[in-house]
């Protein structure tokens, strides 16, 4: 049976990495306009037709600075874009969320709390979004707060993949390091891909976004440490944390991070402080005035449009890592070979370029 023709849309929260994701895939971003009426309320138009169409929505759930618009704007930009293709007839709708907001609030840690991951996901089902692809979720037991399929993506092959070909770093020399007792899991996973040990910064939380370092655990003395995190929001426990580890003796600290929030004035904070390099990825834009020596931004868009097509295909998507891990076993990948890189798809449907 004929599958139903692939159609890309944007909110406005990340549209370049939306237009990458279409040129990877050989299409176009569809053609819609997404602003606000006078009184500041989201306005939403799809200006083609999307009936019987397979159509994905990319939008990250995080601020748009350039357009002075909040976390919040960008989730109804996201709710309202599904509604318009839903009452227009789309076969099916999958909302591609690359940073997935609100992920931090997962579960109750006291009394008289929302549990506002969950209430998103309830949103999404109903404005008739019927499949979630995102990039490493903050907690993955948000996965089931779905009773739809989420395909919950990895950028770590990504991140270990510039690590070792471009940075050469790799093996003894090296230890990875999870910056809270929260992300050993995750820590251990990195550290496999790079052939290493693990260490761990042990810290408090004394209120919301304040962390204090209590002790690290681990060997530290003349190695490079990989710091390994989902996202990187304040900085300040990165900060802390990389102070730490030199004073351990580590001979330098790489942050690595799928998602680079830099919230208020992180950006800075990191450049000022003794890391030697911030890496994330394109889930979240990233000022260009940031970027530099210091923080080097990575893209997510041909995993996203190797598991778009496959979704499209009817395909297995958990087969995307396969040849990487299976590279990384052997210890042959190298930079020369593009990572989750496919062909232009044939005949593309032609469905315009972005308002």
């Amino acid at each position: 049976m004929a599958t139903a023709k692939p159609v890309l849309f944007s909110g406005n929260s990340n549209r370049g990495l939306a237009k990458e994701i279409a040129q990877k895939m050989g299409l176009h971003v569809g053609k819609s306009l997404v602003t606000t009426f006078a009184n500041e309320e989201s306005r939403v138009e799809i200006h083609e037709n999307v009936r019987g169409a397979d159509a994905f929505v990319v939008q990250s759930i995080c601020k748009q600075p350039d357009l002075g618009r909040s976390v919040n704007d960008s989730l109804m930009e996201m709710l309202l874009m599904s509604d318009a293709l839903r009452r227009a007839s789309a076969s099916r709708i999958t909302a591609v969320i690359p940073y997935y907001g609100y992920a931090k609030q997962d579960k109750k840690t006291k009394g008289r709390e929302p549990i506002s991951a969950k209430l998103v996901a309830n949103l999404l089902t109903t404005v008739g979004v019927q499949r979630i692809v995102t990039v490493d979720l903050h907690a993955a037991q948000i996965q089931g707060f779905f009773d739809d399929p989420v395909d919950n993506l990895t950028a770590s092959y990504i991140l270990a993949n510039y690590l070792i070909n471009t940075k050469k770093l790799r093996g003894a020399g090296t230890v990875v390091v999870s910056p809270d007792a929260g992300g050993v899991a995750r820590a251990e996973a990195f550290a496999r891909k790079l052939q290493t040990s693990v260490a761990i910064v042990f810290k408090r939380r004394p209120k919301p976004d304040v962390n204090e370092v209590s002790e690290v655990v681990g060997e530290m003395e003349g190695k490079v440490a990989i710091i390994i995190d989902d996202m990187i929001s304040t900085g300040g426990t990165l900060v802390k944390a990389a102070e730490a580890l030199i004073a351990r003796g580590a001979t330098s600290v790489i942050t690595c991070a799928t998602h680079g929030i830099f919230a208020d004035k992180a950006a800075q904070k990191l450049i000022d402080s003794p890391i030697d390099e911030i890496i994330v990825t394109n889930t979240i834009p990233v000022p260009a005035e940031i970027c530099g020596d210091k923080i080097k931004v990575l893209s997510v868009a041909p995993m996203i449009a190797d598991a778009i097509r496959r979704i499209g295909a009817n395909r297995s998507v958990s087969e995307l890592y396969s040849e990487q891990e299976e590279a990384l076993e052997r210890n042959q990948m190298d930079s020369e070979t593009p990572l989750f890189d496919l062909p232009p798809m044939a005949e593309p449907e032609p469905v315009g370029l972005a308002h």
